[in-house]
């Protein structure tokens, strides 16, 4: 398996992180008869050989010996060293690139047309294809398993790999290596239209009777990506009946106990759902639906409504894919997540509040189950306080009340967990009887500690959400005695001024000490809450005019244009600044100086050709747009089109490929009820 490969000069190589002399002891480890060090050595590869897709020098010397490992019959794992080789051999299928997947594996990397060593990978990969012919009739389930989506993408005969799919799916006996050679038909039906009649034939004679449930699903999956016209009338109805046949029948797994090294692999192999095969046949007909969002609905209140706790912890991760990508009507499939959480099955109650935690306030239908795991006493709890309860995370971020008394006890723990403080926040007027337990837990915070930020900030904006100014001493406390050479000092100081700010007159006692920090590198967050505490606009303007010069920094300058914008018609001597900063290279700052420019100046001309600009360049500006537009009333008339377009859209805006942040569904409703409001006040 390894001869010549001493003869290769890996050192003159590169990989991700250097040189690649370590290369050889990676492919030999992938050779090892101990799972674990097989299993660290395939982490190796994606990780430093082919990290997030990408290709080196050193990739493409590794591929005549990745393909002597993946032929060499009894070798255990070699499953994943084919599905290394179709990663570094790309991926042709528009599908996946644009879901982002790029072929890259467990990394998330994409393919650069322009790029010689991914060319050069693809070249030698396809040079290699015929063995994936002979690994799909491999010994082992694995490799049979990985070879079909290999042998679609990398051989240059599709007849034969029609013919050789085909024959495979009468003689295969593994439901897992089945699902994967209907895969294989799906897929060649993307990749080569010239034998797209035949396999969409050989599909949709799968669809129905007497092949089993299982494969029945997966062929509907792959003609919901590449044949809709060719799907069954009542497709809903008929993956429900599916789906819920096949729970009754299904057996264990067949599949040898995999390993759990400290790796990435490892991580995402434990990660796994009960029933993986049924995530994937489901997996994959949820994404090819896509926009046909009723139907998903649908097939969710079904799969939520199976007596097979798998499947209905399956379906909940496929709401939340639902729930993030696309604005649809989810009050009822919110409302089944929620009676999830009543189970004895752990995994599934985990799934459920995981899913309405990043839900925020379209989590209500689901409110009273929280409330009553919150309540239900320690079984249900999460232990310890490194971080904040879930299920009470989740009833909060939702704007319920009930979460306060939960609140109060996390609070007058010996640790507070750091997010309690941001998730406080969420409950508005509601969590006022929290704020005197907030202030005393500042008033704990260390002065020099190398966890004083982190304790802190989360602590301030509580308090400054809640404008309790009472707790002003507290942050002098800090202000005053916070040691110049503290880690995040910079960080902590502007949080505390924010604090403050957000206290408004409240915290006149703080007057002095923000003067005093108008001549330090945090001047621009003193100066917008001395503005907001005593309205000295003489004392504040000459702070922020000069923050917007070129020599301060873009957060700064971003800062101190929206400080500006906040004074008014009393900041019209900043008009000449951020005009040029309304100009710059850099789209948030240009954003952020025209919102000013309105708030200031209150001409639309130089704001909205701004706007346009931004909005179509970066979706996440979109907020800070409709946010100012709202303000502008009438004046914002002519951006209009857009606004429109936006409600109309059944996309979430920052719905992206390969990734998602905590707050984007928040963000998206925020964005919604602006824009509402927009056509509303006209």
């Amino acid at each position: 398996m390894f001869r010549g490969i001493d003869d290769v000069d890996w050192a003159s190589m590169e990989h991700a992180y250097g040189s690649a002399a370590d290369v050889p002891e990676l492919l030999r480890g992938l050779a090892s008869s101990l799972p674990q060090e097989r299993e660290t050595a395939l982490d190796g590869m994606y990780g430093a050989v082919h990290h997030q897709g990408d290709v080196y020098d050193s990739t493409l010397a590794s591929i005549p010996f990745l393909f002597r490992l993946a032929g060499h019959a009894g070798l255990p794992d070699r499953g994943g060293i084919v599905e290394l080789l179709a990663s570094i051999g790309g991926s042709d299928d528009a599908d996946d690139l644009e879901n982002g997947a790029g072929g890259a594996g467990v990394g998330e990397g994409t393919e650069d047309p322009g790029d010689d060593k991914h060319a050069m990978a693809r070249a030698a990969v396809r040079a290699g294809g015929a063995l994936f012919l002979d690994l799909v009739r491999d010994g082992d389930p694995e490799v049979r398993r990985a070879a079909p989506s290999a042998l679609v993408r990398f051989h240059g005969e599709p007849p034969l790999v029609l013919a050789l799919l085909s024959e495979r799916l009468r003689d295969e006996p593994e439901d897992g290596v089945r699902l994967a050679l209907v895969e294989g038909l799906g897929l060649l039906v993307r990749l080569h239209g010239g034998s797209a009649a035949l396999a969409v034939d050989c599909l949709v004679s799968l669809c129905g009777p007497p092949h089993d449930p299982g494969l029945r699903l997966a062929a509907i999956g792959q003609l919901a990506s590449c044949a809709t016209d060719r799907l069954p009338a009542d497709l809903v109805s008929t993956v429900v009946t599916l789906l819920h046949t096949r729970s009754q029948r299904i057996r264990p797994s067949s599949e040898p106990v995999r390993t759990s090294s400290d790796t990435l692999i490892g991580s995402l192999r434990r990660m796994r759902a009960a029933d993986e095969e049924g995530a994937r046949l489901l997996r994959t007909l949820h994404q090819a639906l896509g926009a046909r969002t009723a139907d998903r609905i649908a097939l969710l209140k079904g799969q939520l409504s199976s007596q097979n706790t798998a499947d209905r912890c399956n379906a909940v991760w496929m709401a939340a894919g639902l729930f993030r990508e696309w604005r649809t009507a989810n009050e009822e499939p919110v409302a089944l997540i929620g009676e999830q959480l009543g189970s004895d099955e752990e995994r599934l109650r985990c799934a459920a509040v995981s899913v309405l935690e990043f839900l925020f306030t379209l989590a209500a239908p689901a409110a009273d189950r929280l409330a009553a795991l919150v309540e239900s006493g320690p079984e249900f709890r999460e232990r310890g306080t490194a971080t904040l309860d879930r299920p009470l995370k989740a009833l909060a971020r939702c704007g319920d009340a009930r979460a306060v008394p939960a609140l109060a006890e996390v609070l007058r723990r010996p640790a507070v967990p750091n997010e309690t403080g941001y998730t406080i926040g969420h409950l508005g007027p509601a969590a006022a009887p929290l704020a005197s337990l907030l202030r005393q837990r500042l008033a704990e915070v260390p002065l020099g500690s190398p966890d004083t930020y982190d304790r802190a900030v989360p602590l301030l904006f509580g308090l400054g959400a809640l404008r309790y100014a009472e707790a002003v001493p507290e942050v002098l406390r800090l202000l005053h005695g916070t040691p110049p050479e503290l880690r995040l000092r910079d960080a902590l100081v502007n949080a505390l001024a924010r604090t403050l700010g957000a206290f408004g007159p409240g915290a006149r006692e703080a007057v002095p000490t923000l003067r005093n920090l108008l001549t330090d590198r945090n001047a621009v967050a003193a100066a917008d809450a001395l503005r907001s505490v005593e309205g000295d606009t003489e004392a504040v303007l000459p702070v922020l005019l000069g923050a917007l010069a070129p020599e301060w920094d873009a957060g700064s300058r971003r800062t101190a244009a929206d400080a500006l914008g906040r004074m008014g018609a009393a900041a019209t001597p900043a008009l000449p600044g951020l005009r040029r900063l309304a100009e710059s290279a850099e789209v948030w700052e240009r954003t952020a100086a025209a919102c000013a420019l309105w708030d200031v100046g209150g001409d639309p001309e130089p704001v909205l050709p701004v706007f346009r600009d931004a909005w179509r360049l970066n979706p996440y500006t979109r907020g800070m747009i409709t946010a100012c537009l709202v303000r502008m009333g009438g004046a914002g008339v002519p951006f209009h089109d857009l606004v429109r377009t936006e409600l109309d859209s059944p996309r979430r805006h920052r719905a992206r490929s390969g990734g998602h942040g905590s707050h984007d569904v928040l963000d998206d409703e925020l964005l919604l009820r602006d824009c509402r409001a927009i056509l509303e006040a006209t």
